[in-house]
């Protein structure tokens, strides 16, 4: 299969909302409930979070948000299907948030995510974010490594 795009999509679509049940199923059998910080497809799709979707084959294959809090934006609900991994989606995706970020003028990137998902620390990492303390309201908790990314505005063409 190759990659078709990535795009912003509705979370209320069934395909969407079949991606949130595989990542709740997902981080539900790695962490407690109480550590799990889940967004909902309706809070998805509030105005102040944008979600991005990975299609191959028009199948929905991968996501991930970001939610604006202010001038920091927080990157959300990253998931891709297991029979996907490996294969950069997860990156690519990150790269859109990150670019809208970026044209929205969004001083810095934060997120949370589980201690338990060295996969997903090498896609934070290899985009240049870094550990830091708990961001935004979220609690010091063994259970949860947070990151952290200072922006750049991309300059405006005309």
């Amino acid at each position: 299969m190759r990659e078709e795009a990535i795009a912003i999509e509705t979370p209320l679509s069934d395909e969407v909302r079949g991606l949130i049940c595989e990542l709740n199923g997902v981080l539900l059998a790695l962490t407690p409930p109480e550590h799990c910080y889940h967004m909902t497809a309706e809070e998805m799709a509030q105005s102040d979070t944008t979600v991005f979707v990975a299609r191959m084959e028009r199948q929905a294959v991968g996501m991930g948000a970001l939610r604006r809090h202010g001038t920091v934006g927080e990157v959300k609900r990253m998931y891709t299907r297991p029979f996907c991994q490996g294969r950069g989606i997860g990156g690519r995706i990150l790269e859109q948030i990150e670019g809208l970020a970026r044209r929205e003028g969004l001083s810095r990137l934060v997120l949370e995510t589980g201690d338990r998902h060295p996969a997903a620390w090498r896609v934070y990492e290899r985009a240049g974010f870094r550990r830091c303390p708990p961001v935004l309201d979220y609690p010091a908790s063994s259970w949860s490594v947070f990151y952290e990314k200072g922006l750049v505005r991309e300059p405006v063409t005309t």
